[in-house]
């Protein structure tokens, strides 16, 4: 058991609440524990010069916390004037795992930007911000395919994310910051609806572990993948829409 009374295996509280703001093409506020992202959508008619003229489109992703996301605030990068290798990463790990699921060949030649906002952190705010991401791409995407705007599908499968980790010799699911810190083992784990790896970012905290230990935190990750897959599947429909619409026929 642990300390918030969850088996190993077990999930934090997840939620998406679609429409949370009203000016993008998309928006869900991510909850997941104690967790809060906020994921937004917006359409610019363009893409990147180097891709002008080549009928495809783009999808790039912003990451950033709030300054009072945690329990110590932390400085804005706008007032530092440098945006952190650690946010660099995170947004870029965000791009590469949509991307990895919409086909940018029938986008057309718009990008849609990404925005990833943590308004409460409590660990895992890069694996939330992805799994609430797609949920909102996905939201956008049926709005403007009302409009007739692709070629063909538009979306090759769901994708999602979470933390996994080895925790007092115990593999664990969806870790919390207190967990996430003691970790021995700390695993980050994307993956499509239909369980395909998109990437592992597994590091061993000062310590090493085994296959055996790296099977089990996988068969962990993708355990919890396939219900958050659920719970994103539940918000695109609540909101009147079908993520079939947007795949190709028979997938």
């Amino acid at each position: 058991m642990r300390s918030d009374g969850r088996k190993a295996d077990e999930l934090r509280p997840l939620s998406f609440e679609v429409d949370f703001t009203e000016q993008p093409l998309g928006s869900v506020l991510t909850s997941m524990g104690k967790t809060r992202v906020l994921c937004t959508v917006t359409e610019e008619a363009s893409v990147p010069k180097w891709m002008r003229g080549s009928g495809k489109g783009w999808l790039t992703a912003e990451y950033a916390m709030l300054p009072s996301a945690t329990d110590t605030r932390n400085d804005r990068e706008s007032t530092r004037g440098k945006v952190s290798g650690r946010t660099i990463e995170i947004q870029r790990l965000i791009g590469r795992s949509l991307r990895a699921v919409v086909d940018l060949d029938n986008l057309g030649e718009r990008t849609l930007w990404v925005d990833c906002d943590v308004l409460q952190a409590d660990g895992g705010t890069r694996t939330a911000s992805i799994s609430g991401a797609f949920v909102a791409v996905a939201l956008g995407l049926a709005r403007l395919d009302r409009e007739n705007a692709f070629s063909g599908p538009v979306l090759r499968d769901q994708v999602a994310a979470i933390s996994v980790g080895v925790v007092g010799g115990v593999p664990m699911l969806d870790l919390p910051y207190v967990e996430d810190a003691s970790a021995d083992v700390d695993m980050n784990v994307v993956a499509t609806g239909a369980g395909r790896f998109v990437e592992v970012q597994g590091t061993g905290e000062e310590a090493t572990f085994e296959r055996g230990e790296l099977d089990a935190l996988l068969d962990l990750a993708l355990g919890g993948i396939e219900t958050i897959a659920g719970a994103q599947r539940a918000a695109v429909e609540g909101a009147g829409f079908k993520l079939e619409r947007l795949l190709p026929v028979g997938r």
